[in-house]
């Protein structure tokens, strides 16, 4: 499936930030310096540009500029376009760390697009989180012992099957105000996370159990 990566200003790593033919690259606002820096030229760059200032003329870039004063962070916005243009496999860097409300509006976003169907996750240096709703999740190859945490993304969210993992559950609930899905870890090579009803945001990857 090709795949729309989206990089923004805030922190960055850049694993697994490998576009292939066929995928979408958008840079949102200052999410182009670190492409830069990389020498990946985007598709599509976007933004208010409150971050990178005014925007260079690209030959063969997509410039998209919007308000400063806006319904949407960047990074929602760029989830648009590339849910608009048939992606639905979605990789979001430089979208992690920093101000704390900028990243619980990309979980946010993120709850949004995998409600609607699409595969997306958020990497940065210390882990990977992932959006799953009514579907599985296989994680990726890690050591045992390494960190995984799961989340119920809105009320409630109903027939979680945790396998692989430390603390296993068949067919279990979620809630919002109550964290059970916290610091768990890899028990197999790749552990699954599945949920029948509503949405889970899965943090796995963030360090080891001591």
């Amino acid at each position: 499936m090709a795949r729309c990566y989206i990089v923004g200003a805030g922190e960055f790593c850049g694993r697994g930030l490998a576009p292939a033919a066929g995928d979408l690259v958008i840079a949102a606002d200052g999410g182009y310096r670190y492409l830069q820096g990389l020498g990946i030229m985007p598709h599509v760059l976007l933004g208010d540009f409150d971050s990178l200032g005014e925007p260079p003329a690209l030959p063969g870039v997509e410039l998209i500029r919007h308000p400063v004063r806006k319904d949407d962070t960047d990074t929602g916005l760029a989830l648009s376009v590339g849910w608009e243009r048939g992606y639905r496999d979605f990789a979001l860097y430089g979208c992690g760390g920093g101000r704390i409300d900028h990243l619980l509006a990309n979980f946010q976003s993120m709850g949004r697009y995998a409600g609607m169907g699409a595969a997306v996750q958020l990497v940065d240096s210390g882990y990977t989180a992932y959006a799953v709703s009514g579907g599985r999740l296989t994680l990726p190859p890690a050591e045992r012992g390494t960190l995984v945490s799961v989340f119920c993304h809105g009320s409630c969210a109903r027939g979680v099957t945790l396998r692989g993992l430390s603390y296993p559950l068949e067919n279990g609930e979620l809630t919002c105000d109550w964290p059970l899905g916290v610091s768990n870890a890899y028990e197999a090579e790749q552990p699954t996370v599945e949920v029948k009803e509503g949405t889970l945001l899965v943090v796995a990857g963030c360090g080891e159990r001591t």
